[in-house]
């Protein structure tokens, strides 16, 4: 059996319960080492083998997997974030399936999250935005013709944009053409829950100043929108004259 984990967004005890479980019985571990903190390979058996897949293609990782299942033992695949988002699991799996060998996936607590918990924000206010779009700038991966940021921006909603900080300049002029005003709340969080975490606040127009202050070029996301700034409507959620199926309304 392989496990996909999710590592969470880099703090060790932001990994899931089961995430922490499956790490502590593994007896191999190909983990993302460009990415995942690895204090989280504290979790792992004393005799467990452990491999970085920044050092590996796609081949060498399933050949691990390959000779793991063929010596009964149990793998983990340690992916940052949440596998759901830009973690290549689907060729693995994929792989795996072709290969006729079992796997799981264990979510995790990914970076967007942990931005938003580092920021004190929540990224769906009333009145402000209902919709949060997840993407990321095209650079030597391509991103399809109808998702350019440019595209995405005219519906000013929240963005949260991975692997981008390196084209803040380009990100900002993108988001401009889109239809954000330059003055529209941004962050850039560096290292969301990590030790060294950073957080720079700023307006889509002075988001390559703020990176290249700070000195950030990678392992950061950014967001964007008018979640960050101080105007909303109050929820429907607790609002005493909303009636619900649990509560009756109040004058």
């Amino acid at each position: 059996m392989v496990n996909f984990v999710g590592a969470g967004c880099g703090a060790p005890d932001l990994i899931t319960v089961r995430g922490a479980r499956l790490l502590e019985q593994a007896e191999v571990i190909i983990y993302a080492g460009s990415l995942v903190n690895p204090e989280l390979l504290s979790y792992a058996k004393e005799n467990c083998e452990i491999y970085n897949s920044a050092y590996m293609n796609l081949d060498e990782v399933i050949s691990v997997m390959v000779k793991a299942e063929s010596e009964g033992k149990s793998v983990v695949r340690l992916h940052t974030g949440d596998t759901s988002i830009y973690s290549a699991v689907r060729e693995q799996a994929d792989r795996l399936e072709q290969l006729g060998i079992e796997y799981s996936i264990c979510p995790g607590v990914s970076s967007f999250c942990g931005a938003a918990a580092s920021l004190k924000s929540e990224y769906t206010l009333p009145d402000v935005s209902q919709t949060v779009i997840i993407t990321r700038m095209q650079g030597r991966t391509d991103v399809p013709d109808k998702e350019q940021i440019a595209s995405l921006a005219a519906h000013k909603a929240t963005m949260v944009i991975f692997l981008s900080v390196s084209m803040a300049e380009k990100l900002s002029e993108e988001l401009i053409k889109g239809g954000y005003n330059e003055n529209t709340p941004a962050a850039i969080v560096y290292k969301a829950s990590w030790e060294d975490e950073k957080i720079c606040r700023c307006t889509v127009k002075t988001l390559a100043t703020a990176a290249s202050d700070n000195n950030i070029k990678k392992t950061a996301l950014i967001v964007v929108g008018d979640f960050l700034g101080d105007n909303y409507s109050l929820s429907k959620l607790y609002d005493k004259s909303f009636e619900t199926e649990y509560r009756k309304a109040k004058a």
